[in-house]
């Protein structure tokens, strides 16, 4: 029984019509149960539809935990005590919460969370879960370069142009925004070392976005070109397995 639901809830068989059924619903259940977001007045049915939907939702969450043993292929209690520490898991459930009725109005936000809900059905979000996972050391490295260049700018900004600055959290904004190229221009140096300052950061910023982007992008390509050579060997299987019949 079991068994036979982990097959249903992650559609471990393209050919599953179950599978594909409950696949399509509960996508459909996440993007329903945003909708209300983007609404200041909502109509009056769309309440009661978040709610059957965060329900479908709900039942996803306990149908996912009943049957994580067998999608993480660790023994029943230690897998039952792990999914619900997971951070995707987390975001799951506490964005149901609100609907619920267990956290009140002010953390109606968190209903955003439910999206993440589709990357357990979707194939390009479970890529890039992948290469994030894969290259987390390299992308946490240029993370810690980027944070410490930010800290030491805004230190020399500081210091260098106090009349810019009413306090520092104000210069590691301008420093964020400088490395990252985006430059508001509502803080702008106006000495020289600042200027200098300015400069660098955003030569440098180019590099840092550069860098893990390419990385996620190659990772990326990679898992694409894993996940179709998976599937050319499993239909050149399929296709042998038919010739040794048809010669039987």
């Amino acid at each position: 029984m079991r068994r036979r639901l982990y097959e249903i809830v992650h559609n471990t068989n393209r050919k599953d019509k179950p599978g594909y059924i409950y696949t399509i619903i509960i996508v459909t259940a996440s993007i329903t149960s945003i909708l209300p977001i983007c609404f200041k007045v909502q109509p009056f049915w769309m309440p009661r539809v978040e709610l059957y939907s965060v329900y479908i939702l709900f039942f996803d969450y306990v149908f996912r935990w009943m049957t994580y043993d067998y999608a993480c292929g660790k023994s029943a209690p230690k897998a039952f005590l792990l999914y619900p520490l997971m951070p995707l898991t987390i975001l799951n459930f506490i964005s149901l919460l609100p609907t619920l009725g267990i956290l009140g109005s002010q953390f109606l936000v968190l209903r955003l969370f439910r999206v993440t809900t589709i990357a357990h059905y979707s194939k390009s979000m479970t890529y890039i879960a992948n290469v994030f996972r894969k290259e987390k050391d390299t992308l946490l490295s240029v993370l810690y370069i980027a944070i410490a260049y930010i800290f030491v700018s805004a230190l020399v900004m500081f210091a260098c142009e106090p009349q810019s600055f009413d306090d520092f959290f104000e210069a590691l904004y301008w420093a964020t925004t400088a490395l990252t190229t985006v430059g508001y221009g509502d803080v702008s140096p106006v000495t020289v070392i600042g200027r200098l300052v300015s400069m660098v950061s955003s030569l440098f910023g180019i590099a840092v976005i550069a860098l893990p982007a390419g990385i996620v992008t190659a990772g990326f390509v990679q898992e694409i070109d894993a996940a179709k050579a998976a599937k050319n060997a499993e239909i050149l299987a399929d296709k042998q397995q038919h010739q040794v019949y048809q010669e039987d």
